[in-house]
């Protein structure tokens, strides 16, 4: 697989606290890279510096082969790189097109006024969650009415909409159900096989060595090391979320 994204030496400081000491990291087209460490090791700075969210103080960006400077999501975005965070940052008072649409409606003007092309956005999303394999009665039932599991096929349905490349995923399975946490892994593997590219956060090794093609252990703001999933264990992957194993000097 070629390198579809790579980061060089990409710093970041927060006052006196070293969040990121000079991270290297590719991401192959096609595969499933998953982020690995313990709370602090640097897994939410550093997808917030790929998404646009926060601007490295050192380091360089590239993308297929290209320096890009990622200052703004929007900046992600107009990439192809699209994230889903914990929370979602669903609208719970809005039905499932308006939340897949959401911020990028599309618009008929009548008489110089904008309406919502409505139909054309439930056709849409059906057809989305349609591809995802995504069963939801309606794209008209609003994501209050949702389980958990349903809220995060909802979330990362409206990131591949928008997506052409790479979807970032941020702890897709917490707090949820194990069958629901079965559907969420069953759609990691679909994206993958789509020809997507996923930056998956977890800390549940068990889905990590389901899904994942390779490993990126972080700890204390550095690489501990880089590891494919056929070529490592669960006991030495704790060795470097612990830091009494180190695979990268």
């Amino acid at each position: 697989m070629s390198n579809l994204l790579e980061l060089q030496g990409v710093t970041k400081n927060y006052g006196a606290v070293r969040a990121l000491k000079g991270i290297d990291l590719t991401l192959r087209a096609g595969e499933v890279l998953a982020l690995i460490g313990d709370n602090g090791a640097g897994k939410s700075t550093l997808i917030k510096v790929i998404s646009g969210a926060i601007v490295p103080d050192g380091g360089r960006m590239l993308f297929e082969g290209r320096e890009v400077h990622v200052r703004r999501p929007e900046d992600a975005r107009a990439l192809g790189i699209e994230t889903v965070y914990q929370d979602l940052a669903l609208f719970d008072n809005s039905d499932i097109a308006e939340n897949l649409f959401a911020g990028r409606e599309p618009v008929r003007h009548i008489l110089g006024v904008p309406f919502l092309r409505r139909a054309e956005m439930h056709a849409e999303s059906a057809r989305i969650l349609s591809t995802l394999k995504i069963h939801i009665r309606s794209t008209k039932a609003l994501v209050k009415e949702l389980s958990g599991g349903q809220r995060q096929t909802v979330a990362i349905g409206r990131a591949v909409a928008f997506s052409q490349r790479i979807v970032i995923l941020d702890e897709p399975t917490a707090a949820l159900g194990v069958p629901e946490q079965e559907k969420v892994l069953e759609l990691v593997q679909q994206l993958r096989g789509g020809g997507y590219s996923v930056v998956l956060i977890s800390h549940n090794l068990e889905h990590i060595f389901r899904v994942s093609d390779r490993m990126h252990v972080l700890r204390q703001g550095e690489t501990a090391g880089v590891l494919s999933r056929s070529a490592t264990t669960p006991e030495e992957v704790v060795q470097l979320i612990t830091g009494a194993k180190r695979l990268v000097h």
